[in-house]
């Protein structure tokens, strides 16, 4: 209680609006029309209807006095989905079929929900999902000895703050974002190939990577920033991971083109699609075609705004600059598709950089290090260095004297609920300072003072934009 209370005024009204039910302060309704629009507006089209009622079970469960919409058949649909997403929904019809005085779940579904129960463990390292399952679990004739061992494996994670986690942990998706930082940044070997080692630990069997090496389902996102990590750093000696983990990247391709998220035959998206040609392009010209189909997915995929769909992060810009080194690792002079593509998005960023040289969230929210660092990236691909020199001042002057970066909570898991993995903010902005640091070459200047004869220029410590042209022969990174 003492944790929520301090989270009540954090200015997030998703959050503010949770520690306030969860308190029994009440959940006014012009509040709630707020907070729950503003949900609906960060989660993909083709996931709106579970994502309302899942918003709907969340507030309910914490006390929250809501209209009990009549949710269509699509918002409790398994049949497409991943595991995680399949005792999502499950749980949370459980909780709103309670709240309206309907029938109880079905010995199906109970069964679902409780093989994920096993105590002192966290199914899948999803903290949230076995919370949820509780809930719906909750006053089930014959699961009280089940809930009671829920919950006290709940407990063995609260924080010394008096909070508790959205997930176990997330250590492969930082390892791989941290150890792609530092090899842009030029890091010792030695540091990069114990990284490699870790990813190796931990890779599947199917040859995909997960964001934890608690859960079974791999994802897209660690897969593809594994593959792109291990190829930078020795594509020879990783040739046997690499192409294990390639074959599970091309094994969900979607039949448009796109890739998805978790499993075959869920919906593709245009952050994961971009995250795929990035790692597909350290192959050369062997996957082509699959790369000209994911870039036409991505092209059909932007907004009329030069944005993308909502993906796994709170800042519309992560998809952008993945999108935008994607269509720049395909091509020396790009079609028209992707060169509009490439104009539409540097249009987007330019005119969202803020006058302290900083990048927001979305527009009105302010200037953050990771959304900056997304920002940067992009900007570190154009010709005029004035725009990525002002971000790189807003970027520098957010670090702090042990070298930490700050900045709001950016992931989001299950969307639309934010998490905070601070490492991340330290990882991008690595990257991004990787990205600028390539783009930039001493300036040769003579010395004052040493015009004698057989002097050599000395190279001083400014600095000069490289031509645009230049960004075609760095590294392919994420």
């Amino acid at each position: 209680m003492r944790y929520l209370k301090r989270h009540r005024h954090v200015g997030d009204p998703l959050e503010a609006a949770l520690a306030d039910t969860a308190l029994g302060c009440g959940f006014a309704r012009p509040v709630q029309h707020e907070v729950l629009a503003g949900m609906a507006a960060q989660v993909p089209e083709f996931a709106g209807g579970r994502k309302r009622a899942l918003a709907h079970a969340v507030f309910t469960m914490l006390g929250a006095d809501l209209a009990h919409d009549d949710f269509g058949p699509d918002a409790f649909d398994v049949d497409a989905l991943h595991p995680w997403a399949a005792v999502q929904v499950t749980a949370a019809k459980a909780v709103l079929g309670r709240a309206a005085g309907k029938a109880p779940l079905g010995a199906g579904d109970l069964a679902l929900l409780a093989s994920t129960q096993r105590q002192g463990i966290v199914w899948e390292g999803n903290f949230f999902i076995h919370l949820l399952v509780l809930h719906a679990l909750a006053d089930v004739p014959g699961m009280q000895a089940t809930v009671d061992e829920g919950l006290g494996t709940a407990l063995m994670y609260q924080r010394d703050d008096g909070g508790m986690p959205f997930v176990t942990d997330t250590d492969t998706w930082s390892t791989v974002t941290a150890g792609l930082a530092l090899h842009a940044t030029g890091a010792p070997p030695p540091v990069l190939h114990r990284v490699a080692r870790h990813l190796l630990r931990v890779q599947h069997k199917d040859g995909g990577w997960s964001y934890t090496d608690r859960a079974q389902l791999p994802d897209t996102d660690c897969t593809t920033v594994a593959l792109e990590f291990l190829h930078q750093l020795d594509p020879y000696a990783y040739r046997g991971p690499i192409r294990r983990g390639l074959d599970a990247l091309l094994a969900v391709r979607g039949s448009d083109g796109g890739f998805p998220t978790y499993g075959a035959g869920t919906p593709s998206e245009a952050c994961m699609t971009a995250a795929a040609v990035n790692a597909l392009s350290t192959q050369g010209h062997l996957h082509h075609g699959i790369i000209q189909s994911a870039l036409h997915f991505l092209v059909g995929s932007q907004l009329a705004d030069g944005s993308f769909p909502p993906g796994w992060s709170r800042s519309r810009l992560h998809t952008l600059f993945r999108a935008h080194l994607a269509g720049n690792h395909s091509f020396r002079t790009p079609p028209p598709p992707i060169r509009s593509m490439h104009e539409q998005t540097l249009s987007l960023v330019r005119a969202a950089q803020r006058a302290d040289g900083g990048f927001g969230q979305q527009d009105g929210s302010p200037s953050d290090a990771i959304s900056t660092s997304y920002g940067l990236i992009i900007l570190t691909g154009q010709a005029d260095p004035a725009p990525a020199a002002r971000a790189t001042r807003y970027l520098l002057a957010q670090l702090r004297p042990h070298g930490g970066t700050p900045s709001p909570p950016d992931m989001l898991g299950p969307r639309p609920f934010p998490y905070d993995v601070p490492v991340l903010a330290d990882a991008f902005a690595l990257l991004a300072l990787g990205h600028l640091s390539r783009r930039i070459r001493p300036c040769r200047a003579a010395v004052p003072g040493r015009r004698h004869s057989g002097s050599r220029p000395v190279e001083t410590d400014r600095a000069q934009h490289h031509d645009a042209g230049a960004a075609h022969s760095t590294e392919n990174t994420t």
